[in-house]
């Protein structure tokens, strides 16, 4: 049992390189094979070609490979709802939040199978799912070191002139703007390219960075592994988050709705949110 925080640190350091060869072997195979997309799909041309195209990121709440086995929340439940439609899942794992909206929009994915906090901005240029799941933004810091640690952040009010690294393109930019209106300070964003959430924890816990927002869920699934962590300072308050399809897809939407309305009553969806939300 004490070699467990190991592996799952193992797990997160290498996710990169795995991902990197699951991309490479998915974009090959399919490179002879696929036409070029330019314009979204809806429900029709999904069912008729029997392949949903879905983007989703690594990280241990969404997409994960562990040994040979692929995990993840929003992975087994894309790849429920395609098993009752008779459709085939081709997921592929980003870690850029541009990247997955570009992606929907020129028809390279049907589907952003990923929490998506449902801001006013996103509500404009996509269509969004019913609520998934409910979770919240957190600043990940590195615990006191000393009673008068300067870097320690003890209330959203000591925000102010500190600078929060985010995924580049994170709906939670907006959030941290407000909250900067709210506190009557300025908070600065530096946005990061190349990293997803889980990887900006670690910058944080080995002292490259002073602090990230990323999702509560995502923070607490490698809190254990990193007990050098502080993530107990609210962002925002607890919101709903959501999957979505382009807006030339409405069919599409009405299909997730209903599967998703009908299956989040069944004894299986609440099996599986406890396996990842539970700990």
């Amino acid at each position: 049992m004490e070699t467990r925080p190991k592996l799952r640190l193992f797990r997160y350091l290498v996710p990169v390189v795995i991902v990197l060869a699951i991309l490479f072997s998915v974009r090959q195979c399919n490179r002879k094979q696929e036409k070029p997309l330019g314009h979204p799909r809806d429900y029709i041309s999904i069912a008729k070609e029997g392949i949903l195209r879905v983007a989703t990121e690594y990280n241990s709440t969404s997409f994960y490979v562990d040994g040979d086995t692929i995990s993840g929340f929003h992975y087994e439940l894309i790849e429920t709802f395609a098993r009752d439609k008779g459709l085939n899942a081709e997921i592929i794992p980003l870690m850029s939040f541009e990247e997955r909206l570009k992606g929907l929009a020129d028809g390279r994915f049907d589907v952003i199978a990923f929490g998506i906090l449902a801001t006013s901005e996103l509500k404009d240029s996509l269509l969004l799912t019913t609520p998934i799941v409910l979770n919240k933004q957190v600043l990940v810091q590195r615990r006191a070191t000393e009673e008068n640690d300067s870097l320690y952040i003890r209330s959203q009010l000591d925000l102010a002139q500190r600078t929060l690294h985010v995924v580049k393109g994170s709906p939670s930019i907006l959030r941290i703007r407000n909250l900067g209106n709210e506190i009557g300070d300025t908070i600065y964003i530096k946005e990061i390219e190349k990293y997803g959430p889980e990887q900006l924890i670690f910058l944080v816990a080995h002292g490259d960075i002073d602090y990230a927002v990323c999702d509560e869920s995502i923070a607490r699934a490698v809190a254990d592994s990193l007990p050098q962590i502080d993530i107990n300072t609210a962002i925002s308050f607890t919101q709903f988050y959501s999957w979505a399809v382009s807006k030339q897809s409405p069919v599409l939407l009405d299909s997730l709705n209903t599967w998703l309305t009908k299956f989040q009553k069944e004894e299986e969806y609440r099996k599986l949110y406890k396996k990842y939300y539970t700990r």
